[in-house]
């Protein structure tokens, strides 16, 4: 691996810390608090743990690791900076 693929795993791996700290407040809290109208609000967490999941799926794609997968048709389409 290359020092810029060390770089995308440290980014990686801190998006899964950030999801899995997110998913145990959320599991304590609940998805949603009463904000001060006594109306239903969606924790900021949730968000958060949805653009940290996306984070981690796009460095772990754009890492670009081979696999023996064995059937292709299960991994997604290459991306074009990839194509050699």
């Amino acid at each position: 691996m290359d020092a810029h693929h060390h770089h995308l795993l440290t980014l990686a791996c801190e998006a899964l810390d950030q999801t899995e700290s997110c998913r145990e407040v959320i599991e304590l809290e609940g998805q949603t608090f009463t904000d001060r109208f006594g109306q239903p609000k969606e924790r900021p967490e949730v968000s958060i743990m949805h653009n940290s999941r996306l984070a981690f799926a796009r460095l772990i794609r754009e890492l670009d690791l081979d696999f023996d997968g064995g059937s292709d048709s299960a991994r997604p389409p290459a991306l074009r900076s990839n194509r050699r």
